[in-house]
């Protein structure tokens, strides 16, 4: 008989945010090319590694047909000068042990196991922020089985979900707003950490750069000059 590990649906209750300086000069931000998305502020700014962005689509297009899936790992943080809360994305954990179609992915008990027991022993200082999967064929949406499992898996109001869709290459993330409900047909964009000297690797159709994080770069360019 095998003997597994206790089951966690999700990080230890009272986790509380590292205090640090929200790194939105080393950052550039990318928005929903959609206006109406656009006038909505997300209420977590989301900061993600190239790293994390590159490894998340490459997994996302390793199966065109049925959807995969994995955790987001890395800091909630809140901002040591302004208070205001942030999440840096920089590990992905690829799910083993899913079941998965072309319409659904399901983390079995085995795949928790495994993902919390990679995290504890490879990055014990870092907590899951939340999840991606993709949606083929299907565009950037949150269903009622993604709302079941992005509530019952990742239930703090700091974690958030990512829905890819590879065929169109387009993306966006879900947070939940200060209620505790998540728009199921809006999404969001993020931060992309490149420290202002990297190239972007970001290269979804349906968001596009701030014009504020532009607007910086030009500045910059000009002070070197």
């Amino acid at each position: 008989m095998n003997i597994y590990p206790r089951v966690k649906l999700f990080d230890k209750p009272g986790i509380k945010p590292q205090h640090s300086r929200i790194p939105i000069h080393n950052a550039l931000r990318w928005e929903p090319a959609n206006e109406e998305m656009q006038r909505v502020q997300p209420p977590l700014s989301i900061f993600v590694t190239q790293n994390a962005y590159v490894r998340m689509c490459a997994h996302a297009g390793s199966d065109l047909d049925n959807e995969v899936g994995g955790w987001m790992a890395g800091k909630y943080c809140r901002d040591s000068l302004h208070g205001t809360p942030f999440i840096v994305v920089d590990t992905v954990l690829p799910a083993v042990y899913t079941e998965q179609g072309a319409a659904h992915l399901t983390f079995t008990g085995d795949t928790q196991v495994a993902l919390h027991n990679h995290l504890e022993e490879h990055y014990p200082n870092k907590v899951f922020l939340g999840w991606y999967h993709t949606h083929p064929r299907m565009g950037v949406f949150f269903s009622a089985w993604d709302l079941w499992l992005h509530q019952n898996f990742f239930p703090e109001a700091w974690q958030v979900a990512l829905v890819i869709e590879p065929h169109q290459s387009v993306g966006g993330f879900f947070i939940r707003k200060p209620d505790g409900t998540i728009d199921q047909r809006s999404y969001f964009g993020f931060y992309e950490l490149t420290n202002r000297r990297q190239r972007s690797v970001v290269f979804w159709k349906n968001l596009q750069p701030a014009w504020d994080s532009i607007e910086f770069d030009e500045e910059e360019e000009s002070e070197e000059v």
